[in-house]
């Protein structure tokens, strides 16, 4: 093995005494530091040895100037990482409510939760800066994911709409011609039509879609991609969505999926849960059960009536709805969730995984044509609840 290079062994000290901070220097010996290298090392400092050193204390400015400094020296995605441990760590969210320090952040995904959680005491002068925040994530969202969500729904329901065996006026003739080509007789010139296929059903919507997010903070990137997906569901005409978001109250936000910022805008991140009390409105939001799609976005930490709950669940997958439970719809690793409940659900054929917002559009149109959504999951590596034994 050929031993590292004096060129090599110095970078890798250098990235050593950075990770671990001023403390290393006796062990590692003197290192020379840049002057990028030392504010790198100052804007880790100040985040990471805040208890030694003082961390960014409560100065506006140096909040404001750290926050300067790490969007020069890191990549974003170090940046997003810095910015949740700062809050997470020092408790810094007066960052969030000062709109010339708002502008200074990157947004992403945790910063639109953190925002939402602090929605009812963001000051009037920071609301709008606070807008344009989400606002930015919210399109940079809906570029990534709004066509893949298209593609597999309008795909999914074109399959399991198509007419197989339509009457004289329903045959489309161009696809009915294209589907027996290789029964051309040459002799008479003919195609022979063994495989009619008539035009889709032609109606207002083909499924009904029922997104029921719970709104406690612990779901809170959980509740920014269902807002972003419901959006996008909505603008599509073959399928009805609504949209209810809970705590321990139920509200219908609909009527704000037109705009999933006012949307946003329009849920109180934190309080606590009842899971019953949703499905109980969902229930009366169901016209068609066996043409009704119910994703229930939730971490299953009932709060109410964890039986009564389950009872209503059963209601919904007897009458002939297509329920699904997502532990989460966010990025993260494996979500933390009520087991016994999770189980409970999946004893009833109630799906129950966490779901990455880059498989949500295939998991929709699986879930639109009624297939296995356990065979599904496993075949995309997701691990699944099983039910009681």
């Amino acid at each position: 093995m050929t031993p590292p290079t004096n060129a090599a062994a110095d970078e890798r000290l250098r990235r050593w005494r950075l990770v671990l901070g001023d403390e290393a220097r006796q062990p590692l010996g003197e290192i020379a530091l840049s002057e990028a290298d030392a504010a790198m090392d100052r804007a880790l400092q100040a985040l990471y040895d805040s208890d030694r050193k003082g961390g960014l204390g409560a100065s506006s400015p140096n909040v404001a100037r750290w926050l300067g400094d790490i969007r020069t020296y890191f990549p974003s995605s170090v940046v997003h990482v810095m910015q949740k441990d700062a809050l997470e760590r020092l408790g810094l969210q007066q960052m969030l409510l000062e709109p010339e320090m708002l502008r200074e952040v990157e947004p992403d995904v945790h910063l639109v939760a953190n925002l939402l959680s602090l929605n009812r005491v963001i000051p009037e002068r920071t609301r709008e800066t606070a807008r344009m925040v989400v606002r930015k994530v919210v399109d940079d969202l809906q570029k990534r994911l709004a066509e893949p969500v298209r593609r597999a729904v309008t795909g999914s329901l074109s399959r399991a709409t198509r007419n197989r065996r339509p009457r004289l006026a329903e045959i489309d003739w161009h696809r009915t011609i294209r589907k027996n080509l290789h029964h051309y007789d040459p002799e008479t010139r003919t195609v022979v039509p063994e495989t009619l296929v008539g035009h889709g059903r032609r109606r207002s919507s083909l499924r009904d879609v029922v997104l029921c997010i719970d709104q406690s903070g612990s779901m809170a990137t959980s509740v920014v991609y269902s807002s972003v997906f419901g959006a996008v569901l909505a603008s599509m005409r073959a399928v009805t969505t609504r949209m209810v978001v809970f705590d321990t109250a139920v509200v219908d936000l609909t009527d704000e999926l037109h705009d999933p910022v006012d949307l946003l805008f329009g849920t109180q991140l934190g309080g606590g849960t009842d899971i019953n009390r949703a499905l109980a409105y969902c229930q009366t939001l169901v016209t068609r059960p066996a043409q009704t799609v119910l994703v229930l976005v939730t971490d299953l930490y009932e709060g109410g009536d964890a039986d009564e709950m389950i009872r209503r669940a059963a209601a919904l997958v007897a009458s002939g709805v297509r329920m699904v439970c997502l532990l989460a719809l966010s990025d993260s690793g494996a979500p933390v969730s009520d087991a016994r409940n999770a189980a409970r659900l999946a004893a009833l054929g109630v799906p129950t995984f966490a779901c990455t917002p880059d498989l949500f559009p295939d998991l929709m149109a699986n879930a639109l044509q009624k297939r296995d959504l356990g065979a599904w999951a496993a075949k995309a590596g997701i691990a699944v609840a099983r039910g009681e034994g």
